[in-house]
């Protein structure tokens, strides 16, 4: 564990809470409030909630503690900062923030695991198409320095993934989404990219 990390179980104040995912709702088939992370947002939570979001290039890790029951989802859509390091909207912002939430909030760091998701081909050009797969190899990366151990993932290819983790078991519901649902994922991600652009 790095030293930053170290710093955040001392108790210290704690990056990101700009970030938070604040968009709830109560999904009456699951039974509980969902909170919806939208690109560039986290969430760190424990009991009867889940967490949601929908990708495509961007990924997604869930972090979770089968002691404590403490879980948190992010979503983030570049790997390289590129000298921009304090927004979640990069991986390496993204997941150290979840990770310091994630322990503020009661995790033990040597029991945490991880689920990642995302990372797929979803637009044409060569481009894109590195932005989903630098985005996985950061984060599998990030895990391993880290020395958190790959519990699950569902990573790559050419599909955006819908995807629900419940923090109080750990449980990931997945559904790859088909090609006429695909649309709305990649124009989001698309719009979201412009607003990156313009420091929005």
């Amino acid at each position: 564990m790095t030293r930053l990390l170290q710093r955040a179980v001392r108790g210290q104040s704690l990056p990101g809470d700009d970030y938070l995912a604040r968009n709830r709702f109560h999904d009456h088939q699951f039974n509980c409030d969902v909170v919806k992370i939208m690109p560039g947002e986290f969430f760190v939570s424990s009991g009867n909630v889940a967490l949601a979001t929908v990708l495509g290039s961007c990924v997604s890790a869930c972090l979770w503690d089968p002691v404590t029951r403490v879980g948190g989802m992010n979503h983030f859509m570049l790997a390289d900062a590129r000298g921009r390091a304090d927004s979640m909207r990069y991986g390496q912002f993204a997941m150290d923030t979840l990770l310091q939430h994630l322990l503020a909030a009661g995790a033990l760091a040597h029991s945490i695991e991880a689920k990642l998701f995302g990372g797929a081909r979803v637009m044409r050009g060569l481009t894109h198409s590195e932005v989903g797969r630098q985005n996985v190899s950061f984060a599998l990366a990030y895990l391993n320095e880290q020395d958190i151990p790959l519990a699950a993932s569902d990573l790559g290819e050419t599909c955006p993934r819908k995807l629900y983790f419940f923090p109080d078991s750990g449980q990931v519901k997945l559904r790859r989404l088909r090609a006429d649902e695909s649309s709305l994922v990649i124009r989001e991600e698309q719009e979201y990219q412009q607003r990156m652009i313009r420091g929005v």
